[in-house]
């Protein structure tokens, strides 16, 4: 099915909405304790449990209108499936907030296999939306390798030693805020690597 273009609000809305939803939630009923089955959850677990059908909702409004779904959003979708699902099953919110590591932790880890392998993995999702010469991709490639690490040892640092409430605000707000900073400081950074429209029409 081929790509269909949509609001650009819309979009983002759909992208962004279920995080904040579930930021908002959180804040709703975090003191609150719920039992299911005998068992006793908190506010948190339940949370990320309701934020898992609201992800896949949201994804698949995306995907009927778009007509599309980037691996990166399949992957994160999996990764809230399958560690919200651990999170229930053992009762634990730890599991819930290791996924942020693992995520950037494989993309890092992803990124640097290309670099070993002198490939720019980046280059082959995003070259038809930003033309630029090998080794302007192979510079930013590096850096956002440097970044997903980065961000996933400030996530692993941040869960186990602060409160749930300032990983929730973190998790939800600065870390996407962090990244987008930083992809757009590259992005201006590396202008002198892009190639023009009529130079690719060339080639």
């Amino acid at each position: 099915m081929a790509e269909k273009t949509i609001n650009p609000i819309l979009k983002q809305v759909l992208e962004l909405g279920p995080t904040i939803a579930f930021f908002l939630i959180y804040l709703r009923i975090r003191d609150e304790t719920f039992t299911f089955g005998g068992a006793e959850y908190t506010g948190f677990i339940v949370s990320a449990l309701i934020f898992i059908p609201i992800l896949l909702a949201a994804m698949a409004v995306l995907w009927m209108l778009t007509g599309k779904l980037s691996r990166m959003q399949v992957f994160t979708a999996f990764m809230v499936i399958f560690f919200g699902g651990l999170t229930a099953y053992f009762n634990d919110e730890r599991f819930f907030k290791m996924k942020t590591t693992i995520v950037y932790g494989v993309m890092a880890g992803l990124l640097g296999i290309g670099l070993l392998r002198g490939q720019s993995y980046l280059q082959y999702v995003m070259e038809e939306f930003l033309p630029m010469e090998k080794e302007g991709w192979m510079i930013f490639t590096r850096r956002l390798c440097y970044m997903f690490a980065a961000l996933g040892i400030a996530n692993e640092i941040i869960w186990r030693t602060q409160t749930t409430d300032v990983w929730v605000k973190l998790e939800t707000f600065a870390f996407p805020a962090v990244l987008m900073v930083f992809l757009w400081v590259q992005i201006y950074k590396l202008q002198r690597y892009f190639i023009e429209p009529a130079e690719v029409a060339k080639d």
